[in-house]
C-alpha cells in the first residue's frame, strides 16, 4: 500500500539549519560539530487515523514515503492492578508487544517493529542497495519481518551469541541475510562489523540513532500514550541501551507542546540499565556529557552478566548534540541502576498483575518504577506512563510454529577489512 510522501523539513539540533531531505540522510553536512537532525512537519498538529493503518496511523509525524504491509501500533491502556499495588492513580501502559486480549498484534513482540516500519518506509520503492541493520536481537527480529514481508533487500549483523532472539512464525525471504560477529562478541562488534559492510557500495547504512524515520517510528509510543490520555504525561518510565526511544520520546514531547492540545508540560524521563552495565547511569550521575573510560574487555563481561542483553550498547547516541544528555538535561530526568533480581521480581509481578509475560528490558524499567514508587522520587497521583518495549513472547511461541534464522557467514573478533567486504559481495 502506497501514499503521498509525509511533507516535512530536515533541522539540525546543533545550528537549527532547515534543509530539505534529499533522500537518505542522516546528519546536516554544513554542521561543524556531531549532532542530531530532526524532522520538522508540515502538519503541527497530530490527527491520527484508524487502527487498521498500524503504525501509519501516525503517518502526519512519520518521515515515510509509503505505507508497508503487516504494521501495528503501540497500544495504551490504564493499569487497574499494577497501579493499585504501587499506590499510584494514573498509571498508563503503553504495551508494544503481542498480547491480543487488548489488541496489540506484534509479532516480533517488540517495539522494535515501531522503528522498522517507519524506516523501511521511508525507503522509497526505487531505491538501489542492501540496507545495513546491527543488532542485538530485537531490532534484527523486526527488521527481518518488515523487509522479509516487503522484499526490501537487508543485511543484518548480529553477535553469534545472540542468534537465539532471531526466531519467527515462518521462513524468511531470500532478500534477508545475516552476518555475525563471534561468540564472546556484543552489539558493538556488531556495530564495528556493519560499518566496515558498509563501506561497499553495494550496501548502505540504515543509520541508527542519526535516522530520523528510527527516532520517529519509535516516537509513536509516547503518540499513543498522549492520544489514548488527552495529555502529556508527567513522567516517563523506559529501560535504554542506546536511549534512542527515550530521545525520540522527548523530541515527539516538544512537538506535543507545539500542537497546543496536551499541555505544555515537559514530562520527565526515568530511565534505567541493567547492572553491572551501566554506563549512561555512571555518566549522568557524574553530570558528564561524555560517557566514562572504560576497558571494553570488562564491558564484554559486564554484558555477558546482564539478564537484558539489548540494553548492552557501549556507544550510544549520549552526548551528541539532541542525544540523551540533552534529553535528560532538558526534562531534569533521572537514572535508576537496576539488578538482575530486581528485573526478574518485577517481571513475575507484571505477569501476575496484567496478565501478560514481559521481555527483561521492559522488566528492568518496570522495576525502576518500583523503586521510584518506593523512594518517594515521583508524585504518585501525577499521570505515570510506563513503556514497556517488548512483551507475549511467551504466548506467542506458544502458540506459533517457530523457525530460526541461520547465519550466511560468522566473522571472527575485528576481522579484515577487505574480507568481510569481499564475502558481503558475494552475497
Amino acid at each position: 500500500m502506497y501514499t503521498n510522501p509525509t511533507s516535512y523539513k530536515l533541522m539540525s539540533v546543533a545550528s537549527g539549519r532547515e534543509f530539505q531531505d534529499s533522500g537518505w540522510l542522516l546528519d546536516d553536512p554544513l554542521d561543524e560539530k556531531p549532532s542530531l537532525i530532526r524532522a520538522v512537519y508540515e502538519k503541527k498538529q497530530i490527527f491520527s487515523k484508524e487502527d487498521s493503518y498500524g503504525i501509519y496511523k501516525f503517518a502526519d509525524w512519520l518521515p515515510v514515503s509509503r505505507f508497508l504491509h503487516g504494521s501495528c501500533a503501540p497500544v495504551t491502556y490504564q493499569s487497574k492492578a499494577l497501579a493499585n499495588y504501587l499506590d499510584v492513580e494514573r498509571l498508563y501502559i503503553c504495551f508494544s508487544g503481542y498480547f491480543p486480549e487488548i489488541g496489540a498484534n506484534m509479532t516480533t513482540c517488540s517495539f522494535k517493529e515501531t522503528e522498522a516500519y517507519s524506516v523501511c518506509g521511508r525507503i522509497t520503492p526505487d531505491r538501489e542497495g542492501v540496507l545495513v541493520v546491527a543488532s542485538a536481537g530485537n531490532t534484527a527480529r523486526a527488521f527481518a519481518k518488515v523487509c522479509s514481508e516487503n522484499n526490501i533487500p537487508l543485511l543484518l549483523c548480529v553477535p553469534e551469541d545472540n542468534l537465539d532472539a532471531l526466531w519467527f512464525d515462518k521462513p524468511l525471504n531470500d532478500c534477508v541475510k545475516l552476518i555475525c560477529s563471534q561468540k564472546g562478541c556484543d552489539y558493538f562488534d556488531a556495530i564495528h562489523l556493519s560499518n566496515i559492510v558498509v563501506k561497499s557500495k553495494k550496501y548502505y547504512p540504515e543509520g541508527g540513532a542519526k535516522n530520523i524515520a528510527r527516532r520517529d517510528g519509535m516516537a509513536t509510543t509516547m503518540l499513543s500514550a498522549t492520544t489514548f490520555i488527552g495529555e502529556i504525561p508527567d513522567y516517563y518510565f523506559q529501560a535504554v541501551g542506546s536511549g534512542t526511544g527515550a530521545i525520540a520520546a522527548w523530541e515527539a514531547n516538544l512537538r506535543l507542546i507545539d500542537d497546543g492540545r496536551f499541555s505544555n508540560k515537559k514530562m520527565k524521563l526515568l530511565l534505567s540499565q541493567n547492572l553491572p552495565f551501566i554506563p549512561m547511569v555512571n555518566a549522568w550521575n557524574l553530570n558528564s556529557r561524555n560517557l566514562l573510560p572504560f576497558d571494553d574487555n570488562e564491558a564484554r563481561k559486564q554484558v555477558e552478566e546482564i539478564d537484558a542483553k539489548v540494553l548492552s550498547n557501549r556507544k550510544p547516541p549520549y552526548g551528541i548534540i539532541g542525544g540523551l544528555f540533552d534529553a535528560m538535561t532538558d526534562t531534569g530526568g533521572e537514572f535508576f541502576a537496576i539488578s538482575n533480581e530486581e528485573a526478574q521480581y518485577a517481571a513475575k509481578l507484571f505477569e501476575k498483575l496484567e496478565g501478560i509475560d514481559i521481555h527483561p528490558a521492559a522488566a528492568v524499567a518496570t522495576a525502576s518504577l518500583i523503586q521510584a514508587v518506593k523512594n518517594n522520587s515521583i508524585d504518585k497521583s501525577k499521570i505515570i506512563m510506563l513503556n514497556i518495549t517488548g512483551g507475549g513472547e511467551k504466548l506467542f511461541k506458544t502458540s506459533h510454529p517457530l523457525h530460526y534464522f541461520k547465519p550466511n557467514y560468522i566473522f571472527e573478533m575485528n576481522p579484515k577489512e577487505e574480507e568481510v567486504i569481499r564475502i558481503v559481495e558475494m552475497m
